[in-house]
């Protein structure tokens, strides 16, 4: 059994928290020592694992006994300190990590920009851009001449200045100065989030409002917005405009060469795969991955959506890359959102709008528990990041001086020493201004710090989860101290399962056998003849080889020890050493070679490993859960129990 699956089986059977401490009013059940057990804790428990119908109700006392063992089972290991090992710390934090994830995300933010982003994938934008670019590190001055340049932009945008030529002249995006800073028609998802929303929410014809990503500052011009055209898929035939790479000073000559003979009626694939220099896409007939707007170039894009049915080619055009034509493969529209869902959520995950489902989390928790920060103390740190920062070589002793409070969240503190050793941690090898850097850093920390707090208060809001971690921390524990104390000892332990299967051999006897060839021939004819090869004492290989020269169907044969029951044939004859009589099954006739008969006897250690080790590997379960009983000190109330059969039962 997997661990992951021994886990889940763990955690349905023996779903119950640690308990540290009763009140006065509980009563106590199970006394385990240092640990104890009330009666309301076992009922819950034993409730929920017999209410359903995949585990079969067991009574009070059976399930009180596999309780107690597995208790007693996860008390060893913590006796072991296999609680303590970084391994199985290792694994729970995994485990706590997606546990906790659930509490840690904002579900209503999610459904928002599910629903948007679906909204948007409706409808194609055709836009234009300028880009006043700006690192994302840069310097507070830079950052205002930036915003500066694209305020000006704008305002001679909207008092009637001519887009494409202020974007040649200004726009510092470098395909500007041949597009006039057209970016054709997108869709969700093709463009970064803020830039996106920028052209969804500003009406046709109109100038957006100016947008700020990561490459810089925008100004958006809405050219059109469109029903969406969905996805296609194509096969294309290109000649390059390359003269090296389509060996031809005449590409366009080909490719009407080409046209022509598809008209003729020769196969686009066949002419593709013999002419095109797409030879990524050649050998499979032109055929291209399926693909929306915005992600080939317009000429492409505009002849592959411009064919009407599927089947339809294109005539030959022209894009940068040479010369094209187009055959329609399969057109598809954009499906249900019950049907791209699941795809919506991925590409949510990956993309910048995820950062507003944590920001809505962040929110809440800080409302929810109080939040505070003190910004002067965060400036103190302008002061001590320098160059060694960037070289790596930055260490916690820079800020020995700083020790004031940073921020607080609910009950806890953070001070400038843990935003210290979190700048030691997560160093930059790119030279950026000390300021840019460090309020980026602690941005990050406090993020960290506030979801940090909500994950440690997990076990105390929510009992279900504590619960659950408990769960995964007691069947870890378990699994190793089993897998160790019994599983892998039973397979490592040659000695002692030799000794056991010695000491249990009865339980491991074969039944009655025979050793013997089960035939299965075509008609009778055939059978009447392999038995007459078989009396003059030819080798089983060679009567097949000559029996199945004319047709393979002729004959056919299996061999082996058989019990009663593994074979319906070798069942129907008698057993006794020799040739049988025919038995008709099937349309077929099968008769058996019997040679020998084995009376009863014991099976070898060798015969029966996996059952064997199987049985060896309880034996040692037993004979730990007895001694775990024998040294630890339990105590079941009798009273509570009589009570809770009358309850349970």
């Amino acid at each position: 059994m997997s661990k992951l699956k021994y886990l889940i089986v763990v955690a349905f059977l023996f779903s119950v928290a640690t308990v540290q401490a009763q009140s006065k009013d509980e009563v106590i059940f199970i006394d385990f020592g240092d640990e104890k057990i009330t009666k309301a804790e076992f009922k819950r428990v034993y409730q929920k694992n017999n209410s359903g119908e995949i585990i079969s109700k067991s009574t009070v006392d059976e399930y009180l006994d596999l309780y107690i063992n597995f208790k007693l089972k996860v008390k060893e290991a913590v006796d072991l300190e296999m609680n303590k090992d970084p391994a199985f710390i290792k694994e729970l934090s995994g485990y706590r990590k997606q546990l906790a994830q659930p509490y840690l995300t904002a579900d209503g933010i999610m459904e928002e920009l599910k629903k948007e982003a679906y909204d948007r994938l409706q409808y194609d934008v055709k836009a234009s851009h300028i880009l006043i670019k700006l690192d994302q590190n840069a310097s507070p001055e830079d950052t205002v001449a930036a915003y500066k340049r694209a305020i000006r932009v704008k305002k001679n945008l909207e008092n009637g200045q001519d887009f494409e030529l202020m974007a040649k002249q200004y726009s510092d995006d470098p395909s500007a100065k041949t597009n006039g800073g057209s970016l054709g028609y997108f869709t969700s998802f093709y463009m970064l989030y803020p830039f996106e929303s920028a052209a969804y929410n500003t009406k046709v014809g109109k100038i957006s409002e100016i947008v700020r990503t990561q490459y810089g500052y925008h100004v958006l011009k809405v050219v059109d917005k469109r029903p969406s055209v969905g996805n296609v898929e194509v096969a294309h035939i290109l000649i390059s405009n390359d003269q090296e790479l389509s060996k031809t000073n005449d590409s366009e000559g080909k490719i009407k060469e080409i046209y022509a003979k598809i008209k003729q009626g020769e196969k686009f694939e066949d002419l593709a795969a013999q002419f095109s220099d797409d030879t990524r896409s050649a050998a499979d007939g032109g055929v291209l991955p399926m693909f929306g707007v915005g992600r080939m170039v317009p000429e492409f894009e505009k002849a592959a959506f411009g064919l009407k049915a599927d089947g339809d080619i294109s005539e030959p055009f022209f894009t940068p890359y040479g010369w094209h034509i187009v055959k329609r493969l399969q057109h598809a529209p954009i499906g249900s959102f019950e049907s791209v869902e699941s795809e919506l959520v991925q590409k949510i995950k990956k993309d910048s709008r995820a950062n507003l489902s944590q920001a809505s989390v962040i929110n809440k928790i800080k409302n929810q528990y109080g939040f505070t920060e003190n910004l002067k103390e965060r400036d103190d740190f302008y002061k001590i990041i320098d160059s060694s920062f960037f070289k790596g070589t930055w260490s916690v002793d820079a800020a020995k001086g700083l020790t004031k409070e940073l921020l607080k969240i609910g009950d806890k503190f953070v001070n400038q020493q843990d935003f210290a050793q979190y700048l030691e941690n997560n160093k930059s090898k790119k030279v950026i201004d000390s300021r840019v850097l460090v309020n980026a850093r602690y941005d990050a920390f406090k993020r960290a710090s506030i979801l940090e707090y909500k994950n440690f208060k997990l076990d105390e809001e929510y009992p279900d989860f504590r619960y659950l971690m408990q769960e995964y921390h007691d069947g870890i524990l378990l699994f190793n101290l089993t897998d160790k104390l019994v599983w892998s000892e039973a397979v490592k332990d040659t000695s002692g399962l030799q000794a056991f299967y010695s000491t249990n051999k009865e339980n491991y006897k074969w039944d009655k056998r025979v050793d013997a060839i089960v035939f299965s021939s075509l008609n009778k004819k055939v059978a009447e003849i392999v038995k007459t090869m078989l009396k003059e004492g030819k080798d089983v290989k060679e009567i097949i080889e000559e029996i199945n020269r004319p047709s393979q169907l002729n004959l056919r044969y299996e061999t082996k020890k058989y019990l009663k029951g593994e074979n319906e044939i070798v069942d129907q004859v008698k057993w006794e050493k020799g040739i049988s009589e025919n038995v008709t099954l099937n349309g077929r006739f099968h008769f058996v070679k019997i040679k020998e008969v084995i009376e009863p006897t014991y099976k070898t250690l060798e015969d029966s490993r996996g059952l064997i080790t199987s049985d060896y590997q309880n034996f040692l379960e037993k004979e730990w859960i007895q001694s775990l009983r024998s040294k630890n000190k339990l105590e079941v109330d009798k009273k509570i129990l009589k009570e809770l059969k009358t309850e349970l039962n």
